[in-house]
């Protein structure tokens, strides 16, 4: 690989998966692994598999997929850790082991109260650990840029000496600048033994907005992989995002002589838009490359100028990241070949029993609607590869309201495979609809936050519901689609209580919260 190109290390399913209410079941993160491929990543990290029996079956099954990218599980230095990292990708064509350990002051007196000796120690044998395991090993000096550097010297001469092949540098508490991260990674490339055999990657979080401009600095100062997310997704202020740095590269190329990526951009948006889907977490209508306002214009003189000349207002193209016109794209009469080819214009391959349902809701929606969109496709395929074997499945609803009546709710449901049923009355047509669906699910979780909105324009689109519950700490989105809102409200209701439900069956323990 040219010195040149950088690495793009996608943790979508692992650190952006810490974002408040972006858990994701097996069958979802598979989805979005497939995609990631599709996108041209170079390493997917696919999860924390010590965390739970769910998370290592979610790497192993992704590491079992995917055929051209390396497949990383993240551990940290202790032995039962990087063991269960190793078991989980082992499976995989290229595998990659993934470990850490904060160097810090800090984390060593208020988190590891460890001294420094310990954990040299602890980095030599976790590392060689993972070097009988795989060949590719990554280890990670957790709050790196609050680390004194002599001791990050030593951390990663022991790092390489046991057989590191990628040192991470992460601003993990998203605390440092452009121009003193670039002096870091340009001092630790100086005076690490070894540096000229190891790739350098960095890991920005974004507290103060800086995640991209970090990374820049870093590429500048001989970083060659970017650790990053779709839609910038993470823990708090969330990491550095995939489409921006990419983007950012590729249109200042004059800034950035030589230097490439092997992402295929065209297959940006429909990324973002795959993720979107799945967690029910929107995109910020301004959100730089993927925003609905990215390449909006709305002041007289704009558009004038980009009527004239897209070029006066607009330094990239909406098609270059895969953004489609909102044109007609199929009717009633398309069959399953055109449905096929057009989810896979979209960016969208799915199969199976995925593809069935999505096309016989495909059909149904093309009899209630006469104009599809891409956005109705899209919302189709997020609703279709909800989990198969989810514990409770929807049914029918019938709904009584209006400004005469108490609005009451007949819901059925399936349970564990029964057929149940429960009728109630509610304040609302919504609250009737979720007092029936608590009650057959015998729920104790609370409903934090609602919302709906249309997914295209007209009187006939569909409605997306996104609903989150709480249960015990634990916090999930859940999703629905239909033309009838109701519907939908229903349809998200139930697959937020089955994200629940499956973390709830997971065995967890105390998961690193970002490096």
């Amino acid at each position: 690989m040219s010195d040149d190109r950088i690495r793009i290390f996608d943790t979508t399913l692992r650190d952006g998966e810490q974002s408040p209410g972006c858990s994701m079941n097996r069958q979802e993160k598979l989805s979005l692994a497939r995609q990631l491929e599709r996108l041209g990543v170079d390493v997917i990290e696919a999860g924390f598999p010590i965390a739970s029996d769910g998370d290592f079956d979610s790497v192993q099954a992704i590491a079992r997929e995917l055929d051209e990218t390396i497949v990383c599980g993240l551990a940290r230095t202790g032995k039962l850790d990087v063991e269960r990292a190793g078991r989980a990708v082992e499976v995989a064509k290229q595998p990659r082991i993934h470990t850490f350990i904060a160097t810090s002051d800090i984390h060593l007196e208020h988190k590891l109260r460890m001294t420094r000796d310990r954990v040299l120690e602890e980095v030599d044998r976790a590392v060689r650990q993972a070097r009988t395991m795989v060949d590719d090993v990554e280890f990670s000096a957790e709050d790196a840029t609050r680390s004194d550097r002599d001791f990050l010297v030593d951390v990663f001469r022991t790092a390489v000496e046991a057989g590191a092949t990628t040192l991470n540098v992460p601003d993990t508490v998203g605390y440092t600048t452009p121009k003193e991260y670039g002096e870091l990674i340009a001092f630790l490339r100086q005076n690490v033994e070894g540096a000229d055999d190891v790739v350098f990657s960095v890991h920005c979080h974004n507290d103060l907005g800086l995640a991209v401009a970090n990374s820049l600095s870093a590429i500048r100062a001989g970083a060659r992989q970017i650790e990053c997310t779709v839609n910038g997704i993470g823990e708090r202020a969330g990491n550095t995002s995939l489409e921006e740095v990419v983007m950012a590269l590729k249109t200042r190329a004059d800034q950035f002589p030589g230097i490439e990526t092997g992402i295929r951009t065209r297959e940006i948006y429909p990324s973002s838009r795959l993720l979107s889907s799945v967690t029910g977490v929107q995109v910020q209508p301004n959100k730089a490359i993927v925003g609905d306002n990215a390449f909006a214009h709305e002041a007289g003189i704009h558009q004038d100028g980009v009527l004239k000349a897209a070029i006066t207002y607009e330094i990239m193209t909406p098609e270059s990241i895969g953004r489609a016109s909102n044109e007609l794209v199929l009717g009633k009469h398309s069959g399953r070949h055109a449905f096929r080819d057009r989810l896979l214009e979209l960016g969208f391959a799915i199969e199976g029993e995925e593809f069935e349902r999505a096309f016989r809701r495909f059909k149904s929606l093309a009899d209630a609607k006469k104009v599809i969109f891409n956005e109705d496709l899209e919302a189709i395929v997020s609703d279709s590869i909800q989990a198969l074997d989810d514990r409770f499945v929807f049914g029918s609803l019938l709904l009584t309201c209006g400004s005469e009546t108490a609005p009451r709710a007949k819901v059925a449901l399936e349970v564990d495979g029964k057929a149940v049923e429960r009728e109630t009355s509610g304040v609302g047509p919504v609250d009737a609809i979720f007092r029936a669906i608590a009650e057959l699910t015998e729920t104790g979780s609370e409903l934090i936050q609602y919302r709906v909105h249309a997914v295209t324009a007209g009187l006939d689109a569909q409605g997306e519901v996104s609903v989150t519950i709480e249960e015990e700490g634990r916090r999930v989105i859940g999703n629905g689609v239909h033309e009838d809102v109701m519907v939908a409200s229903a349809k998200a209701y139930v697959h937020a209580l089955n994200k629940l439900e499956w973390h709830k069956q997971r065995r967890h323990v105390d998961a690193p919260r970002g490096i």
